[in-house]
Formats: structure tokens, C-alpha cells, sequence
């Protein structure tokens, strides 16, 4: 989306606009909204303007070489990857798993950190090209080991035969003449210059060791992340799936009913902080961050009101949709235990926007680090220890919603994050209708993401209380299988944007094929784990053997389509990389809701195929999706999408 600045009334939001004229991360890949300009805009006329700090000021307010590197900013030439810097999110969403492969906002606001990152990268690439020096001395011999290891694992471009000799001057080579001293200033101008020159004359290359290590190192944190916040959602189904079928069933409807009329309203709404926050903070007052979280947390408790009505009728509207009525019967005091932890819910993913806007992407592992084993503690203690039964799951969940964001709240408070709080305000009840306009699109996204695997999941309790229960098994299963193939293919999707927006196609292009076939070794070992355990692990999570039956038969479907779903988000991660998501959310929605849906209904009912008929329309729609996607990864010009790329850049 191209930034489209508003209509300057006053000199705060002149001030503003300046700040975004001035930006240098206006990208194609790094949207600056209209919408939260207008509320920026809003929020900064409250304040005096010498009370506002200029983007370099509030970045960068260290001395020695960070204050000195600074000064340079604005000044980048076009191939800086500060430009094009993608932000990796690490907003788990948890609950189920996407049909429609999520599409996370980008920011037009990089921290100190952040663009500290984006060069690093680009004198790794300088490095890796013999460009620069080295980190560390070359040693004069290796042994044999040492030659083998770096001709199969180094991340650098092989020498000329002719540059043997010479090659760059090392770390403590005088890079001045007569023995003077660089200062970091110098030493930054003249980095910035080595890779400007470079990047022109078409010498930074990559190698699939680097562009391996790079994805490795951009996708190992998401991993752990993304599956400590599925893993809340894990520990309730497997506790309760050994009290019985019928509770198994039961919670997996509880939770399919939370998902679409709670959860995912709480996750749609609170992605419009991703531009909010992001924005606030590049402008200067970072309290404003902090005025923006209020918001959204009072707006979602207000939203609380009728989400609680609905989970308190659950048991009443679930008996006249489900054909077992003790498994309605289940559910609805299920959410009405869970509507203790809705608050709670609601404040944590705001709070997860708050401290991602500052840069804090660890905030939140550290936080499930903690509550991931204390919720599936709490799962076997109230449920088998205390011998509370049905109840003590949605018991440890409720403590749990309330628990992460107390301790997100201790980790702003006492690590960092806190220069973005200014206390609380009455300003936040103000200002609402930009917050709004911005929200409302990120839900009905979410709606559509997860709504298809939430279809299957009612449809499969229409044919008896065993199919319910097994096929919340292999929802599970399938969900934290997927979060591996997520997690590389928002990395990628990182990786490849960056390296588009620093103009180096052949680059990008290496890096993407590198994602692929990571996709591609993922999806074989989750084929082989998952048909090799198929008669295993369904006994993990019950002792019935109706149910595990069901599930060992339909699992080496679900195994047979893991190779498409690794493709698929890889692809959908690449298109995005490219600033062409909008092809990839069309074809994910036309493949779910047009073919797959009519599919899965037809051959479960129609054809009486019952789970294996739900989950062939999902294998289809996959494979389909991989495969149109591919096709058009195949078919790109890499060049011409730098050229796009420069062009949405010039758009502004």
C-alpha cells in the first residue's frame, strides 16, 4: 500500500507529515496507512511540537558508534537494505491452524536494533564477496577438516583464481594511510559506499549456505514461538482426550466456538496495532504507543459484553446446531469457564503489538516460555491430580489468558519496554473511528483464514460423537505440523523482500529456491513422522479405540498432503516477499472456499467417505494451491519485480 499523506491542518500534522516525507522506509514492502496517519495526526495535535522527537532523535540517542552511524540516516543510498527491511512477526495466533495463510501488516518504523540488523546483512554480503574484511584472521594453514567443512558449509562467493593473492585488507590491516585512525563515522560512509559501488557494479552475490543460514536464523525463534502458543491450545485436548470421547469431542467444539466468536474477533481486530503502533512510534512520541494499546484493550473489553452473552448461551445455541447433546451440553460450560479468561485474552494480544512496535521480539517467547509448561501443569493437576475432570481444563486456560499478559506486563516493567508508556489516559476512549476503520478489514481477514478447518470441525460431530473426537486429533496434529513450514515461510518472505528492495534479483532468486526446497525437506520429514506414527500417536491423546481407529485411517491422508502444505506457505511467503500477496490471498481463498468446501461436503456426505471425505477437500485445495502458486513463482521476472519494487518506491 503506498503512503498517502493527509491533509495538513495544523503544525503537528505538518510535523508529521514531514516525518513521513522524510522517511527512508517508505517501500513497496513497508506500508505507512492513511488511515493511522489520520489518527496519528489526531493524537500528535495534543502535543507540543518541540515535545516531539524527530525519528533519528528517538532511534538513536546513544554515543560512540551508534550516535555516529546514526547521523547517517536519511542519507542511505537507494540499494540500502534499511529501505526494504522486513520485519519477521512473531504475533502467534495459536487456537488452530490458518486455512488461508496469514498476511502480516508491514511497518514503516524500524528500530535501533532493526536497522542495526539490515546493515549487518549487508556487510555479511560484502564479506561473503571478498568485499570487506573478515570477522576474524584467515589462518595461514587449515587442516583437512577445516577445508572440507568450508567447501561445503561457508557462506562465501570462491575466489578468483586471480585474488588469491591479494584478497581484502584484514581487521588489522591499515585502511588509512599513514596509520591514521578510521572513526566510526568514516568507517559507516565508507561501508555505505563499498556496498552502494558494489551493488551498482553487480558484484554481491549469495550462496544457498548463506541464504540456508540466514532463513535458519530468522525462522528457529518463530518456530519455538509459534509452538509454545499452539501448545496451549495442545494441552487441553490431550489431557481431556483420556477422560473420554465424548469430553474430547466436546472440548474441540468448545474451542471452535470460542475461535469464531471470541478469539478470532480479539486476534482480527487487534492486527490494526501493527500499523498503529508501528507508526506511533516512528513518530516521535512513543507514548503514543501506549495511548494506542489503551484503546484497543478498552475496545476489546467492550466487545467482551456480547462475546460473554454468546458463550453463555452456548450450551443452548450448540444443542440446536449439534446432534449430540451432551457434547453441546460439555462445551457451553466450557466457554463458560473459558469467559473468565477473555479479558485476559484480549489484553495479551494487544500487549504482543505494544512490545513488537519497540522491537521486543522475545518478549513474548520469554513470557510462553514460562506459561506453556505452567498451562499443561495446571491441565494435569486440576484435571487428574485434583480430580476436577471436565472442568479443570478450561479452569488452567482461563489462568493461563490471564497470566501472560501479567507477565508481559513484568517484563516491560522491569527488562524494557517502558519508554512507550506514558500511564493511563482519558484520551483513550477518544479517537476511536480510525482505530475501527483500520480493524475492521484485519477480521474479516482472520474470519477467512481460519473459518474452513472451524467448518470441518462442526461437520465431522454430524457423524456421531467418535468422529468429533477424532477429528479434533487430527486438527491438532495437523496444526502444530504446520508451524515449521509457517515459520520458514514468513522468514523467506523476510529474506526475499529484503533483498528485492536492495535491488539484488539474482540474490533473491537464490534465497527463494533455498526456501523451497527447505519447504520441500520439512514436508518429507512431517510425511514420514506422521505415516510412520500413525498408529501411535492418536493413543497419546485417548484411550478410546473407536477413535483411534478413526484417526490411524485417516492419517496417511493428512501425511500425504504435507508436502503441498509446506509448498504452499512457502509460496504464499515468497508472493509476499515479492509484494504480490494479494495473488497468493486469492488463490487461497478460491482454492479453500470455492473447490475444497463443495469437495469435503460432497464426498463426506454425499458420498458417505465421512473424515477422509472432509480432509480430501483439503489435500486437493492444498496440492492446488502449491501448484498454481509455484507456477507463478516459476514465472517471474525477478528483475522486473525490482523494478516494480523501485517503482512503488517512487510512488511513495
Amino acid at each position: 500500500m503506498s503512503s498517502i499523506p493527509v491533509p495538513i491542518k495544523s503544525r503537528d500534522e505538518g510535523h508529521l507529515h514531514d516525518l513521513m516525507s522524510r522517511s527512508p522506509f517508505s517501500s513497496s514492502f513497508i506500508s505507512s496507512s492513511p488511515i493511522a496517519q489520520e489518527s496519528l495526526a489526531r493524537d500528535l495535535a495534543e502535543y507540543p511540537a518541540d515535545e516531539v522527537e524527530t525519528p533519528e532523535q528517538n532511534e538513536y540517542t546513544s554515543s560512540g558508534d551508534e550516535s555516529s552511524e546514526a547521523s547517517t540516516v536519511g542519507q542511505e543510498a537507494q540499494h540500502s537494505m534499511t529501505y526494504s527491511y522486513r520485519r519477521p512477526s512473531f504475533v502467534a495466533f495459536g487456537g488452530t491452524r490458518p486455512a488461508v495463510t496469514p498476511q502480516f501488516k508491514d511497518t514503516a518504523w524500524l528500530t535501533k536494533k532493526e536497522r542495526h540488523e539490515s546493515r549487518n546483512e549487508e556487510r555479511s554480503l560484502l564479506r561473503d564477496n571478498h568485499l570487506a574484511p573478515p570477522k576474524h584472521p584467515e589462518p595461514a594453514k587449515r587442516s583437512a577438516f577445516n577445508r572440507l567443512y568450508r567447501k561445503l558449509f561457508s557462506t562465501k562467493i570462491p575466489k578468483p583464481m586471480d585474488d588469491e593473492e591479494t584478497g581484502p585488507p584484514s581487521e588489522i590491516s591499515a585502511l588509512l594511510p599513514n596509520g591514521q585512525h578510521e572513526s566510526a563515522r568514516s568507517r559507516h560512509e565508507r561501508l555505505n559506499r563499498q556496498w552502494e559501488q558494489a551493488v551498482a557494479s553487480g558484484k554481491i552475490k549469495t550462496t544457498w549456505q548463506r541464504e540456508a543460514k540466514t532463513l535458519l536464523r530468522y525462522s528457529s525463534p518463530l518456530v519455538v514461538t509459534f509452538v509454545l502458543q499452539y501448545s496451549l491450545t495442545v494441552a487441553s485436548i490431550f489431557t481431556v482426550g483420556h477422560l473420554g470421547k465424548v469430553e474430547l469431542g466436546a472440548v474441540s467444539l468448545a474451542s471452535m466456538t470460542a475461535n469464531i466468536t471470541g478469539y478470532a474477533i480479539y486476534q482480527g481486530l487487534a492486527t490494526s496495532l501493527d500499523t498503529l503502533c508501528a507508526q506511533a512510534y516512528g513518530s516521535g512520541r512513543k507514548g503514543l504507543v501506549g495511548l494506542q494499546l489503551q484503546r484497543m484493550v478498552w475496545f476489546l473489553w467492550a466487545l467482551t459484553i456480547p462475546i460473554g452473552i454468546v458463550w453463555l448461551s452456548a450450551e443452548k445455541i450448540l444443542e440446536t446446531i449439534v446432534p449430540e447433546k451432551r457434547s453441546a451440553e460439555l462445551a457451553g460450560l466450557y466457554l463458560r469457564i473459558l469467559l473468565l479468561g477473555a479479558p485476559g485474552f484480549a489484553l495479551f494480544e494487544g500487549a504482543k503489538r505494544y512490545v513488537q512496535a519497540q522491537g521486543l521480539f522475545s518478549a513474548t517467547t520469554y513470557v510462553l516460555l514460562i506459561c506453556a509448561p505452567l498451562n499443561a501443569f495446571m491441565n494435569w493437576l486440576f484435571v487428574w491430580k485434583f480430580e476436577w475432570g471436565f472442568i479443570g481444563a478450561p479452569i488452567a486456560v482461563a489462568v493461563t489468558d490471564n497470566l501472560l499478559p501479567i507477565l508481559l506486563f513484568l517484563y516491560v516493567r522491569f527488562v524494557d519496554g517502558m519508554d512507550c508508556w506514558d500511564g493511563m489516559t482519558w484520551r483513550a476512549f477518544h479517537n476511536w473511528g480510525p482505530m475501527i476503520k483500520l480493524a475492521v478489514p484485519g477480521l474479516v481477514m482472520v474470519l477467512a483464514e481460519y473459518l474452513a478447518f472451524e467448518v470441518l470441525t462442526l461437520a465431522s460431530s454430524y457423524f456421531s460423537v467418535t468422529h468429533l473426537a477424532a477429528q479434533s486429533v487430527l486438527t491438532t496434529l495437523t496444526a502444530l505440523t504446520f508451524q515449521i513450514p509457517f515459520s520458514i515461510s514468513i522468514a523467506a518472505s523476510t529474506r526475499v523482500a529484503n533483498l528485492i528492495g536492495a535491488t539484488l534479483s539474482d540474490a533473491a532468486k537464490t534465497s527463494s529456491k533455498v526456501a523451497i526446497y527447505g519447504a520441500c525437506l520439512v514436508g518429507l520429514f512431517n510425511f514420514t513422522l506422521i505415516f510412520s506414527l500413525r498408529n501411535i500417536v492418536p493413543r497419546l491423546f485417548t484411550d478410546d479405540l473407536d477413535v483411534i481407529n478413526i484417526v490411524s485411517s485417516v492419517l496417511p491422508l493428512c501425511a500425504a498432503f504435507q508436502l503441498f502444505d509446506a509448498l504452499a506457505a512457502n509460496c504464499n511467503g515468497l508472493l509476499r516477499g515479492l509484494g504480490r500477496q494479494e495473488i497468493g490471498g486469492y488463490v487461497n481463498i478460491f482454492c479453500y472456499y470455492v473447490l475444497a468446501m463443495p469437495i469435503s461436503f460432497g464426498t463426506a456426505f454425499g458420498l458417505g467417505w465421512q473424515l477422509e471425505g472432509l480432509w480430501l477437500g483439503v489435500a486437493l485445495a492444498l496440492g492446488l494451491v502449491a501448484a498454481i502458486e509455484g507456477w507463478f513463482l516459476m514465472r517471474t521476472d525477478w528483475e522486473r519485480a525490482v523494478e516494480a519494487a523501485q517503482e512503488r518506491n517512487a510512488a511513495g
